[in-house]
């Protein structure tokens, strides 16, 4: 198993914590020198939180762990696509490299909408992979906002 899947799949059992407590799934690791510094799952229902986003709370916990707010030299691992939210806050961190599972047409601006981990007007650009275990982290989404419609 390669790092990005090894990684991909440690981001996938955080959002699987997530959909346990009724979360959107969605779940994100930040790695440091081939080793996961933090983690996060949406959480934004049970902490009655619009922050409370997967990115965000991992970012937290790495800057703690760090002792930095730079996290120049980890690369964060999401499921879904950064929103604007997100993606700034990735910026501002400046984080070295996003690996992400699946893209979000609806407000994804990591490249869906637009792209803000890349924008040359900022002073820090991010680099970007995307498709990483894709199937796995869509179907994960879409079968829990179909439960939900259902329910």
């Amino acid at each position: 198993m390669d790092e990005h899947t090894k990684y991909m799949r440690a981001a996938i059992r955080e959002a699987v914590k997530a959909e346990k407590i009724g979360e959107v799934p969605i779940g994100c690791v930040i790695v440091q020198n081939d080793k996961i510094i933090a983690r996060g799952y949406n959480r934004r229902k049970k902490d009655r939180d619009t922050l409370s986003h997967a990115e965000l709370i991992a970012i937290r916990k790495a800057s703690k762990k760090t002792g930095d707010w730079r996290l120049e030299d980890c690369t964060m691992y999401v499921t879904l696509e950064p929103c604007q939210m997100c993606a700034g806050a990735i910026v501002q961190a400046r984080m070295k490299k996003v690996v992400i599972g699946c893209m979000n047409p609806k407000a994804g601006c990591a490249g869906s909408i637009l792209n803000l981990l890349q924008m040359q007007e900022f002073n820090h650009q991010v680099e970007i992979e995307r498709g990483i275990l894709e199937e796995e982290c869509s179907r994960m989404l879409t079968d829990f906002f179909r439960r939900l419609r259902q329910s």
